[in-house]
């Protein structure tokens, strides 16, 4: 049936097509100049600690939605800072850039940051939490999730593995369970391509075997 039979019979029967709806993402771009492309799309790096990525996502919840930010190491794929909260504002990305740098310790200079150009993003407040820890921000284009694929590409297996396979009740019961999930599960026991086929944990403490060994 050709694509004008079919619209005959639509308005024989007095229907419409529906159109689809587009879907609508968090990336709003802020009014602040937006930092250069330090990454260019090579979501590689030789080792821990010289390129992190992050976005942030929505989760539904009984209570309402739930906003989660991430930082992952490139190297390893390991989710090293993440934050959950009831908004989409720079103090959540400022959280999740923290509990990076604090899971390595505090040396973190001169690792590259790369995002999205969202408002977040472009904030004084996370310009400022990049300075405290010498981190080098990097954004992709506006609307291209290509420039962030490592970022898309981890929400999107959290929320197929694990967050449309529950219901939260309340937004703590969301936070505590995607928290677990993260460092006990994905951290520490789900292998990656990416990772020769072992968890991100594993395949860092094969680099400083490798390293020590190379030392010593």
């Amino acid at each position: 049936m050709s694509d004008n039979t079919i619209v005959e019979v639509m308005a024989d029967l007095g229907l419409v097509a529906r159109a689809k709806r587009r879907r609508r993402g968090l990336t709003r771009q802020g009014k602040r100049p937006a930092a250069p492309d330090l990454v260019k799309r090579q979501f590689t790096a030789p080792g821990p600690d010289v390129a992190w990525c992050g976005d942030m996502t929505e989760i539904i919840t009984g209570e309402g939605k739930l906003y989660l930010a991430t930082v992952i190491d490139l190297y390893s794929r390991r989710i090293l800072g993440y934050a959950m909260g009831d908004r989409h504002d720079a103090g959540l990305v400022v959280a999740a850039l923290n509990m990076a740098a604090v899971t390595r310790g505090g040396d973190v200079a001169a690792v590259i940051f790369h995002s999205d150009r969202g408002s977040e993003y472009c904030s004084a407040d996370f310009a400022q939490a990049c300075n405290r820890w010498k981190v080098r921000q990097s954004m992709g284009r506006v609307g291209s999730c290509f420039d962030n694929a490592v970022a898309e590409a981890t929400f999107s297996t959290i929320k197929v593995e694990y967050v449309h396979r529950h219901q939260f009740r309340t937004r703590t019961e969301a936070r505590l369970k995607i928290a677990t999930w993260i460092t006990d599960f994905y951290n520490r026991r789900r292998r990656h391509s990416d990772c020769d086929g072992r968890s991100p944990n594993d395949y860092e403490r094969s680099t400083i075997r490798v390293l020590e060994g190379q030392a010593a």
